[in-house]
Protein backbone atom coordinates (compact mmCIF):
# COMPACT_ATOMS: atom_id res chain seq x y z
CA UNK A 1 0.00 0.00 0.00
CA UNK A 2 2.86 2.37 0.88
CA UNK A 3 4.50 1.68 -2.49
CA UNK A 4 1.40 2.79 -4.39
CA UNK A 5 1.20 6.06 -2.44
CA UNK A 6 4.81 6.89 -3.22
CA UNK A 7 4.26 6.28 -6.96
CA UNK A 8 1.22 8.58 -7.00
CA UNK A 9 3.19 11.28 -5.23
CA UNK A 10 5.97 11.06 -7.79
CA UNK A 11 3.48 11.32 -10.66
CA UNK A 12 1.88 14.45 -9.20
CA UNK A 13 5.16 16.39 -9.20
CA UNK A 14 5.48 16.85 -13.02
CA UNK A 15 1.74 17.52 -13.26
CA UNK A 16 2.00 20.31 -10.71
CA UNK A 17 5.03 21.74 -12.51
CA UNK A 18 3.21 21.73 -15.83
CA UNK A 19 0.20 23.42 -14.29
CA UNK A 20 2.41 26.11 -12.78
CA UNK A 21 4.14 26.74 -16.15
CA UNK A 22 0.78 27.01 -17.89
CA UNK A 23 -0.46 29.45 -15.26
CA UNK A 24 2.64 31.62 -15.65
CA UNK A 25 2.28 31.58 -19.45
CA UNK A 26 -1.37 32.64 -19.32
CA UNK A 27 -0.53 35.38 -16.82
CA UNK A 28 2.24 36.71 -19.08
CA UNK A 29 -0.08 36.74 -22.11
CA UNK A 30 -2.78 38.55 -20.18
CA UNK A 31 -0.33 41.22 -19.02
CA UNK A 32 0.90 42.07 -22.54
CA UNK A 33 -0.71 45.12 -24.20
CA UNK A 34 -2.92 44.42 -27.24
CA UNK A 35 -1.26 44.65 -30.66
CA UNK A 36 -2.25 47.92 -32.41
CA UNK A 37 -4.60 47.53 -35.36
CA UNK A 38 -3.44 48.49 -38.85
CA UNK A 39 -4.64 51.85 -40.18
CA UNK A 40 -4.92 52.78 -43.84
CA UNK A 41 -4.80 56.23 -45.46
CA UNK A 42 -5.17 57.73 -48.92
CA UNK A 43 -4.25 60.95 -50.65
CA UNK A 44 -6.85 62.83 -52.67
CA UNK A 45 -6.47 65.80 -54.99
CA UNK A 46 -9.66 67.81 -55.41
CA UNK A 47 -10.03 69.99 -58.50
CA UNK A 48 -11.67 73.22 -57.34
CA UNK A 49 -10.93 75.59 -60.25
CA UNK A 50 -12.86 76.31 -63.42
CA UNK A 51 -12.47 73.74 -66.18
CA UNK A 52 -11.24 74.74 -69.62
CA UNK A 53 -13.85 75.26 -72.31
CA UNK A 54 -11.57 73.68 -74.94
CA UNK A 55 -8.80 71.12 -74.54
CA UNK A 56 -5.21 72.34 -74.46
CA UNK A 57 -3.94 68.96 -75.70
CA UNK A 58 -5.90 67.33 -78.49
CA UNK A 59 -5.96 63.54 -78.49
CA UNK A 60 -5.08 60.96 -75.84
CA UNK A 61 -3.08 62.27 -72.91
CA UNK A 62 -1.55 59.27 -71.12
CA UNK A 63 -0.31 59.38 -67.52
CA UNK A 64 2.06 56.55 -66.66
CA UNK A 65 2.46 54.95 -63.27
CA UNK A 66 4.79 57.07 -61.14
CA UNK A 67 8.20 55.80 -60.06
CA UNK A 68 9.93 56.02 -56.69
CA UNK A 69 12.92 54.55 -54.91
CA UNK A 70 13.15 52.32 -51.85
CA UNK A 71 10.82 52.95 -48.93
CA UNK A 72 9.03 55.79 -50.73
CA UNK A 73 7.56 53.28 -53.19
CA UNK A 74 6.10 51.06 -50.46
CA UNK A 75 2.75 51.17 -48.70
CA UNK A 76 4.04 51.80 -45.14
CA UNK A 77 4.07 55.53 -44.39
CA UNK A 78 7.61 56.90 -44.25
CA UNK A 79 9.03 59.35 -41.74
CA UNK A 80 12.35 60.96 -40.84
CA UNK A 81 13.53 62.72 -37.70
CA UNK A 82 14.56 66.33 -38.22
CA UNK A 83 17.92 65.81 -36.50
CA UNK A 84 18.70 62.81 -38.73
CA UNK A 85 17.13 63.65 -42.13
CA UNK A 86 19.10 61.05 -44.08
CA UNK A 87 17.69 58.05 -42.21
CA UNK A 88 14.27 57.05 -43.52
CA UNK A 89 12.03 54.90 -41.34
CA UNK A 90 8.58 53.43 -41.82
CA UNK A 91 5.63 53.00 -39.49
CA UNK A 92 4.61 49.44 -38.61
CA UNK A 93 0.83 49.96 -38.39
CA UNK A 94 0.17 52.89 -40.76
CA UNK A 95 -0.19 52.18 -44.48
CA UNK A 96 -1.32 53.82 -47.70
CA UNK A 97 -4.34 52.15 -49.29
CA UNK A 98 -2.28 51.72 -52.48
CA UNK A 99 1.39 52.02 -53.38
CA UNK A 100 2.11 55.76 -53.72
CA UNK A 101 3.26 55.24 -57.31
CA UNK A 102 -0.26 54.14 -58.21
CA UNK A 103 -2.19 56.38 -55.84
CA UNK A 104 -0.61 59.65 -56.95
CA UNK A 105 -0.89 58.69 -60.62
CA UNK A 106 -4.59 57.87 -60.28
CA UNK A 107 -5.26 61.12 -58.43
CA UNK A 108 -3.50 63.07 -61.18
CA UNK A 109 -5.58 61.33 -63.85
CA UNK A 110 -8.80 62.28 -62.03
CA UNK A 111 -7.55 65.83 -61.50
CA UNK A 112 -6.61 66.38 -65.15
CA UNK A 113 -9.87 64.90 -66.38
CA UNK A 114 -11.82 67.34 -64.21
CA UNK A 115 -9.78 70.24 -65.61
CA UNK A 116 -10.52 69.17 -69.21
CA UNK A 117 -6.93 69.98 -70.12
CA UNK A 118 -6.91 67.22 -72.75
CA UNK A 119 -9.32 65.44 -75.05
CA UNK A 120 -8.92 62.17 -73.12
CA UNK A 121 -6.76 61.56 -70.06
CA UNK A 122 -5.95 57.84 -69.98
CA UNK A 123 -3.67 55.27 -68.38
CA UNK A 124 -1.50 52.64 -70.14
CA UNK A 125 -3.92 49.91 -69.02
CA UNK A 126 -6.50 51.29 -71.48
CA UNK A 127 -4.18 50.39 -74.37
CA UNK A 128 -4.96 53.48 -76.42
CA UNK A 129 -2.50 55.18 -78.74
CA UNK A 130 -1.40 58.34 -76.88
CA UNK A 131 -0.41 61.61 -78.48
CA UNK A 132 1.12 62.82 -75.20
CA UNK A 133 2.73 60.89 -72.36
CA UNK A 134 3.23 62.27 -68.85
CA UNK A 135 5.61 60.61 -66.38
CA UNK A 136 6.03 61.33 -62.69
CA UNK A 137 8.65 60.51 -60.09
CA UNK A 138 8.07 60.69 -56.34
CA UNK A 139 11.26 62.01 -54.79
CA UNK A 140 9.87 62.64 -51.30
CA UNK A 141 6.63 61.64 -49.60
CA UNK A 142 7.35 61.69 -45.89
CA UNK A 143 6.59 63.00 -42.44
CA UNK A 144 9.32 64.97 -40.66
CA UNK A 145 9.29 64.57 -36.87
CA UNK A 146 10.55 67.71 -35.16
CA UNK A 147 9.37 70.96 -33.64
CA UNK A 148 6.90 71.26 -35.21
CA UNK A 149 6.08 68.10 -37.12
CA UNK A 150 5.73 68.67 -40.85
CA UNK A 151 5.60 66.83 -44.17
CA UNK A 152 7.54 66.97 -47.42
CA UNK A 153 6.27 66.22 -50.90
CA UNK A 154 8.52 66.42 -53.96
CA UNK A 155 7.44 65.32 -57.43
CA UNK A 156 9.23 65.48 -60.77
CA UNK A 157 6.86 65.67 -63.74
CA UNK A 158 7.73 65.34 -67.43
CA UNK A 159 5.59 65.54 -70.57
CA UNK A 160 6.59 64.40 -74.02
CA UNK A 161 4.90 64.28 -77.40
CA UNK A 162 4.93 60.80 -78.88
CA UNK A 163 5.25 62.03 -82.45
CA UNK A 164 8.99 62.61 -82.63
CA UNK A 165 9.52 62.11 -78.88
CA UNK A 166 9.82 65.83 -78.17
CA UNK A 167 10.12 66.78 -74.50
CA UNK A 168 7.54 69.49 -73.87
CA UNK A 169 7.84 69.93 -70.14
CA UNK A 170 10.06 68.94 -67.20
CA UNK A 171 9.77 70.41 -63.72
CA UNK A 172 10.12 69.50 -60.05
CA UNK A 173 7.54 70.55 -57.48
CA UNK A 174 8.37 70.68 -53.77
CA UNK A 175 6.07 71.58 -50.92
CA UNK A 176 6.60 71.42 -47.17
CA UNK A 177 3.57 71.68 -44.90
CA UNK A 178 3.39 72.14 -41.13
CA UNK A 179 1.04 69.73 -39.36
CA UNK A 180 -1.88 71.15 -37.42
CA UNK A 181 -1.36 68.52 -34.70
CA UNK A 182 0.94 65.55 -33.96
CA UNK A 183 0.30 62.09 -35.35
CA UNK A 184 0.11 60.22 -38.62
CA UNK A 185 -3.46 61.31 -39.46
CA UNK A 186 -2.41 64.95 -39.27
CA UNK A 187 0.57 64.16 -41.49
CA UNK A 188 -1.76 62.68 -44.10
CA UNK A 189 -3.90 65.83 -43.96
CA UNK A 190 -0.79 67.95 -44.51
CA UNK A 191 0.30 65.79 -47.46
CA UNK A 192 -3.18 66.09 -48.95
CA UNK A 193 -2.86 69.86 -48.74
CA UNK A 194 0.54 69.72 -50.41
CA UNK A 195 -0.71 67.42 -53.18
CA UNK A 196 -3.54 69.79 -54.05
CA UNK A 197 -1.12 72.71 -54.25
CA UNK A 198 1.37 70.79 -56.41
CA UNK A 199 -1.28 69.58 -58.84
CA UNK A 200 -2.77 73.06 -59.06
CA UNK A 201 0.67 74.50 -59.88
CA UNK A 202 1.25 71.74 -62.44
CA UNK A 203 -2.05 72.47 -64.14
CA UNK A 204 -1.21 76.16 -64.33
CA UNK A 205 2.10 75.32 -65.98
CA UNK A 206 0.42 73.01 -68.49
CA UNK A 207 -2.11 75.68 -69.42
CA UNK A 208 0.77 78.10 -70.03
CA UNK A 209 2.56 75.86 -72.54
Amino acid sequence: MMTRIKKSARKSVPFAGGLLALTLLLTACASQPPVPSDKYYRLQAVFAAEALTSAKFVGNFEVERFTADGLTAGRPIVYVESDDPNQLQEYHYHFWTQPPTVMLRDELVTYLRASKIAGSVVTPEMRLEPQYVMTGRIRKLEQVLGSPNRTRLELEIALRQTDGGQLLFLKSYTHETTQNSPGVAAAVDALNEALNIVYSDLLADLRAL
